[in-house]
């Protein structure tokens, strides 16, 4: 099973980080790609036309601004894509979000929150474990790990406030 992040620019990096730690933790195949949109039209076109071929299972299509680079690889493959909106400084990530989200009838792209570059990795996993049993197992212990640690905040809480 792989996945690809793919960002619009470098300046994204800092957030897409965060998806890489959490593919890691799970140990999922990931490409990663720096493609804009805008400045490398033909480039996205060709990944896109190419991901399924190349063995690639889900994207992450993270770009702030514009961020019309999940459109544009949807587009062009079946493979599922997930849409990362980044935070810009204009609009604080709306503008992002909405170009992300808004994608016309028959071209989906699923789309988390603004630099929920954790949430865009935990998508993949969800959609890695459709065909792989060991994924879905890990992502079932996460969620428990997860659950535990909200229960021992809520004990250490409440006890303090005794």
């Amino acid at each position: 099973m792989k996945a690809a992040v793919v960002m619009g620019s470098d300046s994204d990096l800092s957030v897409v980080e965060r998806s890489f730690k959490v593919l890691k933790e799970f140990r999922v195949d990931t490409e990663v790609r720096v493609i804009s949109a805008h400045r490398t039209p033909g480039k996205a076109a060709e990944f896109g036309e190419n991901a399924e071929k190349d063995g690639i299972d889900v994207i992450i299509a993270a770009a702030g601004k514009a961020a019309h680079l999940g459109g544009i690889i949807a587009a062009m493959t079946v493979v599922p894509v997930i849409g990362l909106p980044i935070k810009s400084s204009t609009l604080d990530g709306m503008d992002s979000l909405l170009s992300t989200v808004q994608m016309p009838k028959g071209i989906p792209v699923a789309t988390v929150a603004i630099d929920g570059a954790e949430n865009a990795a935990l998508l993949a996993i969800q959609i890695l474990s459709l065909k792989d049993e060991t994924l879905k197992i890990k992502l079932k212990e996460y969620r428990k790990n997860m659950s535990k640690e909200i229960n021992k905040k809520d004990k250490e809480i409440s006890e303090k406030f005794i």
